[in-house]
């Protein structure tokens, strides 16, 4: 399989003058999923972590409700990107291949796998049973994590992380990837793969949070999702319905609380239901 970073060749102009240097920069392919033979959505990615993509994509795009429906992942070059095929066993592949003959029809995008406005604005999943509450350290202290443990990002500084911050433990989980979505994406296979139970901390990332941020965060069951830039306003009201905490514009010990901020404690004060 190919690396997921590359040395570009580059003419470096600073102050004191021009230098040809290498810098390294990150791969980005067409990742296709096929679900039994057939392409359903095809993403921009780096080629990395393509087994916990493809069953963190499954996860969130709700074409399965676990892991173990999913018989076998085979990763495969395929010319200049990559086919990932994804069995499904017996009883979730009849029931997505029914959902494929539902939504055919003319209108869709081809590339995400989303073909109507409905499955866009699909209702998210409710979070709210979780008490878990955490520290305003827990935010600040998650955010910082996550910048030391880019490993992809130190090399290129050129793409996204979503990792996942245990209030006691730190950032248990990280994955990176030129797309934010597809890096959520990847941490949520993992989390599936290792056993973690989403409802046991937050999701942490370094980009914006738009509806899709905050539909595949509580596809995780995580009750809040920190993260460095600002949201959408679709992504607030989707977040609030979803009874989980959205923290923005994490910035040094400052942050912006826009959902439940009751999930935010000033003393020691982590049930977790």
């Amino acid at each position: 399989m190919r690396p997921p970073v590359t040395a570009a060749s580059r003419i470096a102009r600073r102050v004191g003058g021009a230098t040809r240097a290498a810098r390294m920069v990150p791969e980005e392919v067409p990742v296709a999923f096929s679900y039994g033979g057939t392409t359903h959505a095809v993403m921009m990615a780096t080629p990395a972590d393509l087994e916990d993509f493809a069953l963190g994509f499954s996860l969130t795009e709700g074409i399965v409700a676990s892991p173990h429906e999913i018989e076998k992942v085979t990763v495969e070059e395929a010319g200049e990107g990559i086919d990932v095929q994804i069995a499904l066993r017996d009883e979730p592949g009849a029931r997505f291949a029914a959902r494929r003959r539902h939504l055919a029809g003319p209108v869709g995008c081809g590339l995400c796998g989303i073909e109507s406005i409905e499955e866009a604005l699909r209702q998210v999943r409710d979070v709210s049973r979780s008490r878990l509450a955490f520290l305003p350290d827990d935010i600040v202290g998650s955010v910082a994590l996550l910048s030391k443990r880019q490993a992809l990002h130190r090399q290129t500084g050129a793409v996204h992380a979503a990792g996942f911050y245990v209030p006691g433990e730190g950032v248990v989980a990280l994955r990176e990837d030129v797309g934010r979505h597809n890096a959520l994406d990847k941490l949520a296979g993992a989390l599936a793969r290792a056993g973690v139970d989403g409802a046991t901390g937050a999701v942490v990332v370094t980009s914006r949070v738009s509806v899709e941020m905050v539909q595949k965060t509580a596809a995780v069951r995580a009750p809040a999702i920190f993260a460095v830039s600002a949201p959408t306003a679709l992504a607030i009201r989707m977040a609030d319905e979803a009874g989980m905490m959205l923290v923005a514009l994490v910035r040094g010990d400052e942050f912006d609380v826009f959902t439940h901020p009751q999930r935010l404690r000033d003393k020691e004060a982590r049930n977790v239901a």
